[in-house]
């Protein structure tokens, strides 16, 4: 019994914390382009206005172990926001109270460690009772709940969900690039 337990933990800690990759399968009903956020600074936006764009949704936190992938995701950001990527950042306090400041402590954190320039929006719920619409359509549509902070899904100009990455996946992983490189080619 003892050794089913330390299998089945292992089991979780692995697919929480390893490097999974995943495609949605099946038809997924609508987009991220039918939902309405805000940002920051506590103004609606329409996803819909990043129609046509590559998206990557990231659930952000400034107290986490991977908090450091602001600045690859600013560097990222950085160099292909011209070839048609967005990054947007929810930071979200679901996981050990690692995001527990406000939305405007949260921007001039981001702005004064990374200098954050890609859109982040107020702070949300990414999983639970409360779980943020968006989360909803983007966890139901591929199929992967959130696991941690910084996980990442990557939608498709259409605003399809066409992969998820774990949290320790950094935008710099070749897995990553491989996926991100033929949707940006989609021009």
């Amino acid at each position: 019994m003892k050794n089913i337990f330390y299998a089945l933990l292992s089991a979780t800690l692995l697919t929480a914390c390893g490097k999974v990759v995943s495609t949605p399968t099946g038809e997924i009903k609508g987009s991220v382009y039918d939902y309405e956020v805000e940002n920051i600074d506590g103004q609606k936006v329409k996803l819909s206005d990043y129609r046509g764009k590559v998206l990557l949704f990231v659930n952000v936190a400034s107290k986490c172990g991977y908090t450091p992938q602001y600045a690859d995701l600013q560097a990222l950001y950085e160099k292909r926001k011209g070839d048609g990527l967005e990054i947007l950042a929810f930071p979200a306090n679901n996981f050990m109270n690692q995001e527990p400041g406000s939305n405007a402590e949260i921007k001039a954190f981001c702005s004064t460690n990374y200098g954050v320039q890609f859109p982040v929006f107020a702070k949300i719920s990414v999983k639970g009772d409360d779980i943020h619409p968006l989360y909803k359509f983007l966890t139901e549509s591929t199929n992967e709940k959130v696991k941690w902070n910084f996980q990442k899904y990557l939608v498709n100009r259409e605003g399809k969900p066409v992969a998820v990455f774990s949290p320790s996946f950094n935008v710099t992983d070749k897995e990553f690039l491989e996926k991100l490189e033929p949707l940006l080619a989609k021009n």
